[in-house]
């Protein structure tokens, strides 16, 4: 198969869908590799590392996507990539339709046959290609966070761990999953009063099992929450729904309860967001203020670190993207129910429920797709 990996044009996007190890493991199993040129630069891998193990270097994207059978990216594709797939072609790559109308609408026309990583699942009923770039958003979050905390940046002008005699920051993480897990770790590294909210007492007390009182866990009701809303510093939004649009969990209303200067980090925006007030913003213009609350809502925070980023995503996805090369991605799915899992449209039709339901679209079964 011919494998193609474009350049990511995602403003201040810097990871890649491939990495040299990858191209060199797809190589040897037979299949071309085609990269664009200078498509690894962000992450540190130079055009001479994919062609030293045997892949083709591509001027444009244009090239990338003429050519290849199979494109695996990062982040979901522009609008001038969507014009360039076609039917038949197979898209692996994060896509988080159920936000994003006008992207669904162009990948049902385009008749490609488009694979999410997010929705990829795993037989311990987890995300094993949303996990790793959870991890690094998740600890990026309270780092992002304490930044818009500084007074100069519209913060309150709070320091996370405070100081002999002084306080330190109050963190509310709502999500107990691998995002808010980890957010939580790192922000009580940084010395802050952290609490994590989740609606799971299983999940609830496995994290107190595991980090004892790092932090604090709290059962998440709309009561307690308006409650914790109303004391913290600073709050970071966690909470997933594997598919569908982010429940907003924070309403336009609560902001004036709150304090002037607290920061929102919104890491659930690739989803929609799970405040009400968030949209997506970028590493360049990272924050905004609405009544007095800073909000960092930026779609591709990983993004920032980029080399950790792409190595985490390229080992997880790697198995699975063999699996499409070597087998076509009709077996591949027909072989692994938690890939085909990952199956969100093929030939101008929606296959996830959670995006048809989003977006009211009708839904064609899975096995409809497989066995036609």
């Amino acid at each position: 198969m011919k494998i193609g990996c474009p350049k990511e044009i995602k403003p201040q996007e810097y990871r890649v869908g491939l990495t040299p190890h990858a191209a060199a493991e797809a190589v040897q199993h037979g299949h071309e590799v085609i990269v664009e040129t200078g498509a690894g630069d962000g992450a540190g891998f130079a055009d001479k590392e994919y062609t030293d193990v045997g892949a083709t270097i591509a001027d444009t994207a244009a090239e990338v996507f003429d050519a290849a059978d199979l494109i695996v990216k990062v982040k979901e594709p522009q609008a001038v990539e969507r014009k360039m797939l076609r039917k038949g072609q197979v898209l692996f790559t994060y896509l988080h339709l159920a936000p994003d109308p006008e992207q669904t609408k162009d990948l049902m026309e385009s008749g490609a046959t488009c694979i999410a990583y997010e929705t990829v699942t795993s037989a311990q009923g987890g995300l094993p290609l949303l996990a790793p770039m959870s991890e690094v958003a998740g600890k990026l979050a309270p780092q992002m966070g304490a930044w818009a905390l500084q007074k100069a940046n519209g913060g309150m002008g709070v320091l996370m761990g405070g100081v002999p005699g002084v306080f330190p920051a109050r963190v509310v993480v709502i999500g107990g999953g691998a995002v808010g897990t980890h957010a939580a770790r790192v922000a009580a590294g940084m010395g802050a009063n952290v609490a994590v909210l989740d609606r799971s007492l299983p999940r609830l007390r496995q994290l107190d099992d595991l980090f004892g009182d790092q932090f604090k866990t709290v059962y998440a009701n709309p009561a307690l929450t308006a409650e914790l809303v109303k004391e913290a510093d600073m709050i970071i939004g966690a909470v997933l729904v594997p598919g569908a649009a982010a429940p907003k969990l924070v309403k336009r209303e609560q902001l004036a309860t709150m304090k002037p200067g607290a920061v929102l980090v919104d890491v659930a925006i690739d989803q929609g967001g799970c405040f009400e007030t968030s949209k997506p913003t970028t590493h360049a213009d990272p924050i905004y203020e609405v009544d007095g609350i800073i909000h960092y809502c930026v779609a591709n925070m990983p993004g920032a670190v980029p080399r950790t980023s792409t190595l985490a995503l390229g080992n997880a996805t790697q198995p699975f993207l063999m699996a499409l090369a070597s087998k076509g991605w009709k077996q591949a799915l027909r072989d692994d129910p938690h890939l085909a899992n990952g199956l969100n449209v093929h030939d101008g039709q929606i296959t996830c429920a959670p995006v048809g339901e989003a977006l009211d679209l009708p839904v064609t079964p899975l096995d409809d797709v497989l066995n036609g």
